[in-house]
């Protein structure tokens, strides 16, 4: 489709710095063109304040205000978490959450005969990719607009100066200007001081971390928090039944409280540069933690090898924008049959910013006191000494060769 022909386009919407400035950037570029605003709630609170009379003020014709928070727990958090998948140490809160989103932004564009589809992401990061890449899988023919591959604005300075110039309110300033992506998950902080790896993060200055305290400024008494899991999943918070959604915001609290869940990484971008950030996710970690612990005691050893090792493979496809693959489709089978026994209860005591195991009960436990215990057993101990002379018998040889005894 020529430039000239896009009539229409929806645009991700967050009404932070980037996808403020692009209404008007799209309606001076893009022939005047009707922008349609969608804004995916997935857990960012009060950023979504206001977020419509700022759209329309802005250019764009109407706005979508979309809850996904359910869809983003049950069907992209939950799945990950499940198969313990991490890049890096991150716990992925911005990768899986682009997905969900990109996804109900094409069933909006469809739905409005949309020309293209607009987003604000960087050609330096990885979202660009997670958008681009769920969008190819629904809507294969779609254009698809990214203004920071085009236009001449360089920085988040120039930014700034461009919503001045357009008399664009924004919630930042020069001095405040941390590129931030805030859900239900987890909250990242880039950019400033943090661009410099010698800059230790200042978590005890007010305003910095959002989603908990820094370990220093924890309570000097514990809390204990325990968790139950059917297949996996969570259902059960201090033995008050409740959806995994409701679990994770109770977490978050709980771990924000007790300064858990902050992470500073340089880590491998997919574009191949390495990148700073701090993230906060209390909750996450707290949830990854205690069904960690379960599974510790419901899978078996070969299982439990192959899986953390597969956990790897997955995180790289959240990552990187894969979710919408056969390969991880097929992960997810695999981790699902797995979680098949991973039901029962852990207590995990959170003392600034630590989390210590509590406790652990399963009915589908596979660790036997009678078998493991110091004390007597029915365990044969002299079946040893058969299993190690065959499990050393290549060993024995190789070195019987060397020393020309053989």
């Amino acid at each position: 489709m020529q430039k000239s022909e896009i009539k229409k386009v929806v645009l991700a919407y967050s009404g932070g710095l980037d996808t403020s400035i692009i209404i008007p950037w799209l309606k001076e570029n893009y022939n005047n063109c009707e922008v349609i605003a969608v804004a995916a709630n997935v857990g960012q609170a009060d950023e979504l304040e206001g977020l419509e009379e700022k759209a329309i003020k802005t250019g764009a014709s109407k706005l979508y205000i979309e809850d996904l928070t359910d869809d983003y727990v049950d069907n992209y958090i939950i799945p990950t978490m499940k198969a313990g998948a991490i890049y890096e140490e991150y716990l992925l809160g911005t990768s899986h959450a682009r997905p969900c989103i990109a996804k109900r932004l094409v069933e909006i564009a469809i739905a409005e005969g949309a020309d293209a589809i607009a987003h604000g992401c960087t050609g330096k990061g990885n979202d660009q990719v997670r958008f681009e890449l769920t969008i190819k899988n629904f809507a294969p023919n779609m254009p698809i607009i990214a203004p920071w591959r085009e236009w001449d604005i360089k920085s988040r300075e120039e930014e700034i100066d461009y919503a001045e110039a357009h008399n664009i309110p924004l919630k930042i300033n020069r001095e405040t200007n941390y590129s931030k992506d805030k859900n239900l998950w987890h909250l990242s902080h880039e950019g400033l001081d943090l661009e410099d790896t010698g800059n230790e993060p200042m978590y005890e200055k007010e305003g910095f971390l959002e989603m908990g305290v820094s370990p220093i400024n924890a309570p000097d008494v514990p809390t204990y928090v325990e968790l139950e899991f059917v297949q996996g999943i969570p259902v059960a918070i201090n033995g008050e039944k409740t959806s995994a959604k409701n679990i994770i915001l109770k977490l978050n609290e709980l771990g924000g409280k007790n300064g858990i869940g902050i992470l500073d990484i340089v880590e491998n971008r997919l574009v191949g540069m390495k990148c700073r950030g701090v993230y906060e996710t209390p909750g996450g970690a707290i949830l990854y933690k205690a069904h960690s612990v379960l599974e510790s005691i419901c899978l078996d050893k070969l299982t439990l090898h192959e899986k953390q090792k597969l956990a790897v493979t997955f995180g790289e496809l959240v990552y990187n924008g894969q979710w919408f693959t056969p390969l991880r489709e097929a992960l997810s089978a695999f981790v699902d049959k797995t979680q098949e026994n991973v039901t029962g209860k852990v207590r995990l005591k959170l003392y600034k910013g630590n989390m210590i195991n509590a406790g652990v009960w399963s009915d589908y436990s596979l660790y036997s006191e009678q078998i493991a215990t110091f004390g007597e057993s029915d365990y044969n101990q002299k079946d040893a000494e058969g299993f190690i002379n065959l499990y050393g018998l290549p060993i024995q040889v190789q070195a019987m060769v060397r020393d020309g005894l053989l």
